[in-house]
């Protein structure tokens, strides 16, 4: 396969060479002497490279992870030519030859071709590199000492760069195919009160809540308390929204007068980007209610009134500034010199990301139509549905926002089925299992297996992780 495609590898690897090498040349110019640096030619021959033997890593991650054993003995026309004053000198790289044992990671796996976000490189071992060098006639790489300390300085200089666990990173989808944005921080509103809201009843009043969301969130839309017969309504309620791109993101306010029957009448909506935001800052503002977001639409010119809100963006923290130490009996980090460190942010808000991937082995007596529930602190979360598997892959990631770290706390998972057609037994519970998560909160974040109880062989993929703010 590599041997049918060498033509066309070798001419996308010359052009990687060329895009990352030239920015490099760019800061020797003009220093040394050095006018110019520039590839006369720069094609990797007509030898592939042949693989001997290939290893394939199994993990918990949503990834691909495989380590091919490569030799190549190339035939290279690799020419660099430097203006060096008045004098051209021309250095060319000949004989390559190179073995090398790479990682290559395929991550995350989605669902839209070519079925990977990224392809990450990095290397297990110090390569071994071999090449000749010709200068002015003759091949420099026949000096022992010259030899030995390119050899020495090519090594240190890959290892620094793309020894494990650095690596060489290539996007092939973006982040708006396929892969999926992870949250950056929460964004905590308080809806304080209307103004001079419309009349909407027969009795001159209206009934008035407000739902609130962020754009391109699918997570169900915040609904306020309802304020009976009130166009001046207070809630001074409180609401955190979890946030992916907050330089993208706009937060969205809808007004509604609620009604017993029928649809809900729309008193006004408004639109805040967050870009607006500073992080940790709160910021209030008055917001001049309209219809819509048509900047022509006469309708908008109508006065609807006016809403009030307090808004501040909170950013998680990041990983390297959470728990990086030993833990005492009670769970609290310990510095170097044994006293319980004073800040620790187990008390913090945060976000508990709940993401089952899928589940083995697990078949019900009557029918096997798995889905998952996910129950913690009085919410009830629900995958989909997958019809006739005993190996459903749901992929599906919940979301519980928090006052403060779940230490000492358990989520409950439940694998259930449901009859889709005729069937007396209408539910069945396939296994359950309690994941406790001191260890979420202490380590950032689990990827496990766990065996289902009350199931014969069943087995539950779930990955959690705690967002500290």
């Amino acid at each position: 396969m590599i041997s049918y495609m060498w033509p066309y590898l070798n001419k996308a690897i010359s052009g990687i060479i060329r895009s990352t090498t030239e920015p490099m040349f760019a800061k020797y110019t003009d220093t040394f002497q050095i006018k110019s640096v520039e590839f006369k030619s720069l094609s990797l021959g007509t030898l592939p490279p042949t693989f001997h033997g290939i290893k394939v890593h199994e993990t918990n991650e949503n990834e691909l992870v495989f380590e091919p054993a490569v030799r190549w003995a190339g035939n290279p026309n690799v020419t660099l030519v430097f203006q060096l004053l008045s004098l051209e000198i021309t250095l060319q790289l000949v004989d390559i030859q190179i073995f090398a044992a790479p990682r290559v990671v395929l991550k995350p796996l989605v669902p839209t071709f070519p079925c990977f976000g990224s392809i990450v490189v990095s290397l297990m071992e110090k390569p071994h590199v071999d090449f000749g060098l010709n200068f002015l006639g003759g091949d420099i790489m026949a000096i022992p000492s010259l030899y030995q300390y390119i050899q020495d300085t090519i090594r240190r200089r890959v290892a620094s760069l793309y020894l494990w666990p650095q690596n060489f990173e290539i996007q092939i989808l973006s982040g708006s195919v396929g892969t999926m944005k992870k949250p950056v921080g929460i964004l905590q509103v308080k809806v304080v009160r209307a103004l001079n809201l419309l009349k909407m009843d027969l009795l001159g009043t209206s009934d008035p809540y407000v739902k609130l969301s962020l754009s391109g969130d699918r997570l169900p839309s915040k609904k306020t308390s309802i304020k009976m017969k009130n166009l001046n309504p207070e809630w001074n309620e409180d609401f955190k929204l979890t946030v992916k791109e907050p330089q993208c993101q706009v937060l969205q306010l809808h007004v509604y007068d609620w009604e017993k029957v029928g649809a809900h009448d729309k008193l006004g909506m408004q639109v805040v980007p967050l870009r607006l935001l500073s992080p940790h800052q709160t910021k209030g503002l008055t917001l001049n209610l309209v219809k819509n977001m048509n900047p022509n639409d006469p309708q908008n010119k109508k006065s609807r009134g006016k809403l009030e809100v307090e808004l501040t963006f909170k950013p998680f923290r990041e990983d390297n500034e959470r728990f990086s130490g030993p833990l005492n009996r009670n769970g609290i980090k310990i510095n170097t010199v044994g006293k319980a460190s004073e800040d620790v942010p187990i008390h913090r808000a945060g976000l508990l990301l709940v993401l089952l991937q899928g589940a083995e082995d697990v078949e019900g007596k009557h029918h096997s139509n798995p889905y998952a529930l996910v129950t913690f602190g009085g919410e009830q979360k629900k995958t989909k549905l997958i019809k006739k598997t005993r190996d459903p892959c749901w992929n599906e990631e919940f979301q519980f926002v928090l006052e403060q770290a779940p230490l000492k706390e358990k989520i409950h998972i439940e694998v259930m089925s449901k009859r889709t057609g005729f069937c007396l037994h209408r539910k069945e519970l396939l296994g359950h299992v309690d994941i406790n998560l001191d260890d979420v909160v202490y380590n950032g974040r689990i990827n496990e297996k766990y065996n289902l109880i009350n199931s014969r062989n069943g087995v539950i993929h779930v990955e959690i992780r705690w967002r500290v703010i």
